[in-house]
Formats: structure tokens, C-alpha cells, sequence
């Protein structure tokens, strides 16, 4: 299958890249690397400390947003010796997680959510979590989203310790502005996009609204999963292919597919 030859195909990601390049290559693209994520950045000391308080103090509601998180916490409880402890607490409280490299994670300890998130969004989660009536929940987030889920937990009426096992740095700034400029003048067919994280650093450069308009004229936007594809929807991308199955390979398969019939681009898919 050779239906991405001749294209250009720009990759946002860092992690897994040369796996997505070789993906590319194999169904006849160019990839170019633009990886705009940021450097993650975990933080071990204060991991600790919410491991800790975690273990000592009373808790109703546990809230894990990221695999990466709940792996990074379940970490400093093996380097603190009480891995068993913080697990068999997971299991006593109510538990909510998005995503699932989250829900794989806890199948990895033998643990099983109360509450799943049923598209992979925040927004559905919080909305199955309802008012909290006072409880108290330790909620495990990072650097982009604490500050807004905290505060819309707190106004459900939630009292809530934040736990951010990690953060992200900013990613270079020629890289990101290189992205905006090729995708502001075309010179890509595809950008494909593995995060919210990448869509938010690539529009929080100066020129968002042109960089939508160059998506919603000739190139076309893909992102991997729903909250990815929300955040570029959000930022005015009105065209966004997603693969039916929300994974790498079965993204840039279906891309190969679509566009070897001529049939995939941002103006077919605005008559779908």
C-alpha cells in the first residue's frame, strides 16, 4: 500500500517517532520531524511527598489523569518501600481514571476503575464524578491542566489535593516555528498529532488563526484520539481525521487508504 507517496508528512510527536516514520515510509510518505511536545520532566522529590500523604491521611476519591502519572507515583512508592501499601489504598477508595494507559496500568496492579472516562475526555469524567458533597479527592495531574480540573472539581464541591507527578518544558522554539511557518504555507500535506499537548504549544504561537485556516483549505490535520482531535477543534481546525481505532498504526493505515483514492483532504471531508 503506497497511497501516501508523494506526501509530506509532518509528525508533531516526540515519543514513538521513528516507529510513526517508518509507518510513513512504509506506506510511501516523507515524514518530517517537528517534535513540538516539550521535554517531560518527572518530579521524584514531589512524587514522594504525594505518595506520602497519600498513604497517612484520609482520602475518598482518588482521580488519575495520565498513565505516565499513576506509573510515576506507583515508582515513589517502590523507592519510599510501601509500593504494597499505596496499591491496596487504590484499591479502598473510589477510583476514576481517563484514558486508557491509565486503565492498563492499574490491570497491571490488579485494579479495576469505578469510573472510566467513556470517550477519553476530562470533561466526560468530571461529569460522571457529579457533586462531591465535601469529599476529599487526590487528584493526579500535570503542568497544561491541573489549575482547570482542580477548580472545576473544587466547584462540584470536592476538596482536592493535587498531585503532579510531572510536568512538560517548553519545547524548542525554532522547532515550533518551523512546524507553524510550513504549515502556514502549505509545504505539508498532513500533520499528524499524538497529544492535546502539541496542538496547545502550536497555537499558543502567534499566528493560530492562519495556521487554522491553512488546515481547513489544503492540509489536512490527523490526530490519533478524541481529546486531541477536540483540542484542534477547539482552536478552529473545523477538518480532523481520526482513525476508527485509536491507535498509531490503524491511523496511518486508514491515512494510506483514504488518501490513495484522491478522495481524504480538508475540502472532501468538509461534504462528509
Amino acid at each position: 500500500m503506497n497511497g501516501l507517496r508523494g506526501k509530506k508528512i509532518g509528525v508533531a510527536a516526540s515519543r514513538n517517532r521513528d516507529a510513526i516514520a517508518k509507518l510513513i515510509k512504509t506506506n510511501g510518505g516523507e515524514p518530517i520531524h517537528f517534535p513540538i511536545q516539550g521535554e517531560q520532566r518527572l518530579n521524584d522529590n514531589v512524587s514522594c511527598k504525594d505518595v506520602q500523604k497519600f498513604i497517612d491521611e484520609a482520602f475518598d476519591d482518588v482521580l488519575l489523569t495520565t498513565g505516565i502519572g499513576a506509573e510515576t507515583l506507583g515508582k515513589a512508592a517502590s523507592d519510599l518501600n510501601c509500593h504494597s501499601a499505596f496499591i491496596e489504598k487504590l484499591k479502598d477508595v473510589s477510583l476514576a481514571v481517563r484514558g486508557s494507559k491509565t486503565v492498563n496500568w492499574l490491570k497491571q496492579q490488579s485494579i479495576v476503575a469505578d469510573l472510566v472516562s467513556e470517550d477519553g475526555t476530562m470533561d466526560n469524567l468530571l461529569g460522571q464524578l457529579g457533586d462531591g458533597n465535601g469529599r476529599r479527592l487526590f487528584l493526579q495531574a500535570y503542568s497544561q491542566e491541573d489549575v482547570a480540573v482542580k477548580s472545576q472539581l473544587e466547584r462540584q464541591g470536592y476538596a482536592v489535593y493535587l498531585a503532579r507527578p510531572y510536568q512538560y518544558r517548553e519545547p524548542d522554539p525554532d522547532v515550533l516555528a518551523g512546524l507553524g511557518e510550513q504549515i502556514k504555507s502549505q509545504s505539508l500535506d498532513v500533520v499528524v498529532f499524538t497529544s492535546k499537548t502539541q496542538v496547545r504549544n502550536l497555537f499558543n504561537e502567534s499566528g493560530g488563526a492562519e495556521i487554522a485556516s491553512a488546515f481547513n483549505d489544503s492540509v489536512l490535520s490527523a490526530a490519533v484520539g478524541k481529546v486531541t482531535a477536540a483540542e484542534l477543534e477547539k482552536n478552529g481546525v473545523t477538518t480532523v481525521f481520526q482513525p476508527k481505532t485509536q491507535k498509531m498504526g490503524v491511523m496511518i493505515i486508514e491515512l494510506s487508504r483514504d488518501m490513495g483514492t484522491g478522495s481524504l483532504s480538508p475540502a472532501s471531508m468538509r461534504h462528509e
